[in-house]
């Protein structure tokens, strides 16, 4: 009987090595496609990234599927092979808030797979001006927390740097403190940056209320410090905790749960319309009372939905601000470019900062 059921498993086995070789062959089959294809587009001076298509590949296969396979993990299967296809036709240089195993990191590898090459940055300024100089063709930048709200130091680089929005893709945020013995008892200081503090605060008033924080430029910094002291405790992603060899004090730190990151991809020139799009602008209101209403006129008027308003004080000019706005829809869609050509006489500065895929076509978690 043990006997019948080895040959079983040996046969199946041997069944699902051979599906495991044919996979492989079709794969090798489809990148080959997809490097003629960059081929036939740079003849033509063509994006490689057409959003609209990779989006009615997701729906597709999803249709297909009729709920066999797991749906996020297909999602995800297939990111990586659209990814590592689009990446043949040309390798792409990520700039990002480093260094490695930060959040950011882990919402480029979500974006745009594993085959990127990923390049850290002191800071999110530095980001931003590797983009604007040419030196790294995409960035991505955090722009709004769930729980803590907006990223200030995102949205003033907007308002200094000339880039555009090409994605957004949204991190589901899980806090773990960490340290080299996994001891809490070791912890004298805990390190992370201000974001992840300001959603650990009551976790960390109630169970370490004297052992001070320490604000630093990235969850990956953090780790990196916890690493080389074994008096520092960390809040970090689960990726660093791999990258810099620590221990799990406790899992699951955040205050709330549903913590979710909002980040932003940023280039040179954003991508057509997908269906499925937001639009961002950057504009400053005339000094007149009922400027601000105007504009929301304008957006009403055309059916527009507003998604995000927010204001930001002009560096140098007291009392001055430009305000960000998220709307649903891209540039190419009739009522939008219709409704920013409104809004322009009615502004004092306007800037379309891009029109990108919504982030919900995209893999739900990595």
């Amino acid at each position: 009987m043990v006997d019948e059921q080895k040959n079983k498993i040996h046969h199946i086995r041997k069944n699902i090595d051979a599906i495991d070789s044919e996979i492989l062959t079709l794969l090798k089959r489809r990148i080959g496609f997809a490097r003629e294809i960059g081929r036939l587009k740079d003849e033509n001076n063509r994006a490689k990234w057409d959003p609209l298509r990779e989006r009615q590949i997701y729906e597709r296969l999803l249709k297909e599927n009729v709920c066999t396979f797991p749906e996020d993990s297909l999602r995800t299967i297939f990111h990586e092979i659209i990814t590592a296809c689009r990446l043949s036709q040309r390798n792409i240089e990520v700039a990002y808030l480093g260094p490695e195993a930060t959040f950011s990191h882990l919402a480029g590898v979500k974006y745009f797979g594993h085959s990127a090459t990923y390049k850290p940055q002191e800071a999110i300024d530095d980001v931003f001006s590797e983009v604007e100089k040419g030196r790294t063709p995409y960035g991505i930048v955090p722009v709004e927390n769930s729980i803590e709200g907006s990223v200030v130091s995102t949205l003033d680089s907007f308002m200094k740097y000339k880039v555009q929005i090409c994605g957004e893709v949204q991190l589901e945020i899980g806090h773990n403190l960490v340290c080299r013995s996994g001891n809490i008892e070791d912890i004298q200081t805990v390190a992370s940056h201000a974001q992840p503090l300001a959603q650990c605060r009551e976790w960390l008033r109630k169970h370490l209320p004297n052992i001070p924080t320490l604000p630093v430029l990235s969850t990956g910094a953090a780790a990196q410090m916890a690493a080389n002291n074994p008096n520092i405790g960390a809040i970090a992603s689960s990726l660093a905790i791999k990258r810099y060899e620590l221990q799990v004090v406790v899992k699951g730190i955040e205050d709330y749960r549903g913590n979710t990151t909002r980040f932003l991809v940023i280039g040179k020139r954003s991508p057509s319309a997908s269906g499925q799009d937001r639009t961002s602008l950057l504009v400053g209101t005339m000094d007149r009372p009922g400027a601000l209403n105007e504009i929301l006129t304008v957006l009403s008027e055309e059916e527009i939905n507003l998604t995000k308003l927010e204001s930001r004080p002009i560096k140098g000019k007291q009392w001055k601000y430009l305000f960000f706005l998220d709307m649903i829809g891209h540039i190419e869609d009739e009522k939008i470019f219709r409704g920013c050509e409104r809004l322009r006489p009615l502004c004092s500065y306007f800037e379309w900062l891009g029109s990108y895929p919504q982030s919900n076509y995209l893999p739900s978690d990595t």
